[in-house]
């Protein structure tokens, strides 16, 4: 069998996230009950709703194809799998912020091979894939080159890393020229259209990182777990992506505190 087009599924990918754009929109800064799960984040009939849209826009195009969703679950060994986090960032979501996002992803035998982040407050999608480029809506994007003295480096859940990694967090804050402290996907859409240099990130799911690793790779990022091993299921949720020199040097700096 020939590899698959992934020029095919980077458009169909395209028209499924704004398809359901609507939905989360629709409740967005009105008031929504919030639930807790098992592991106390929140919930909202706003993350159930995108995610079904979803599920519904992508089995009337790929009936075949599996899915596997933050809100739904499903199986990991589809040939084709689709990745849904339908609202990464609810808690930005619940309190009125707009930079949180709709993530979706396409993996073919276990390898990514498109993704996309969406911001629909903000009216950008990040997309691309291996050989497509990556693109910020219709405009090619890059990573930027710039030495890691000079960097710009966003720390997600920096209270999670203080809590649990006290030593790391406190190397990262001085890891860059400028380093501030961030949250969801938004950062790494930043990274790929380069207005900043590097992410690190703690405590993440496959929904979360799949769909956005195909984005930053194609941008000229490199996106790895703490100590550069590929991301793939069953990672340990603790990422750091940059462009290649930006990367390295994370890595290091992480390395020498003992992460």
């Amino acid at each position: 069998m020939p590899d698959p087009d992934p020029r095919l599924y980077a458009t169909a990918l395209r028209e499924i996230m704004q398809a359901a754009r609507e939905v989360p929109l629709g409740f967005f800064r009105k008031a929504l009950d919030v639930e807790s799960k098992a592991d106390a984040s929140p919930v909202t009939r706003a993350d159930r709703q995108t995610e079904e849209r979803l599920r519904s826009e992508i089995a009337k195009r790929f009936p075949g194809h599996g899915i596997l969703g933050e809100e739904f679950g499903g199986a990991q060994d589809a040939e084709f799998l689709w990745v849904i986090d339908p609202i990464d960032g609810t808690k930005s979501f619940i309190s009125g912020h707009p930079l949180w996002g709709m993530l979706l992803g396409l993996l073919h035998d276990g390898k990514p091979l498109v993704g996309g982040i969406q911001a629909p407050v903000m009216g950008e999608v990040a997309w691309g894939g291996p050989g497509l480029g990556a693109f910020l809506n219709d405009r090619p994007v890059r990573v930027r080159k710039v030495d890691p003295s000079d960097s710009f480096i966003c720390i997600n859940e920096l209270r999670r890393v203080l809590a649990k990694e006290p030593q790391v967090a406190f190397a990262l804050m001085d890891a860059g020229r400028t380093v501030r402290e961030s949250a969801d996907c938004y950062s790494y859409l930043q990274l790929a259209a380069g207005w900043v240099d590097g992410v690190v990130d703690y405590g993440l799911e496959p929904y979360d990182y799949l769909p956005v690793l195909p984005v930053v790779e194609a941008a000229g990022g490199v996106m790895t777990d703490w100590q550069g091993n590929p991301l793939r299921f069953g990672s340990d949720g603790r990422v750091v992506a940059g462009s290649p020199a930006v990367h390295a040097h994370l890595l290091e700096v992480i390395a020498r505190a003992g992460g």
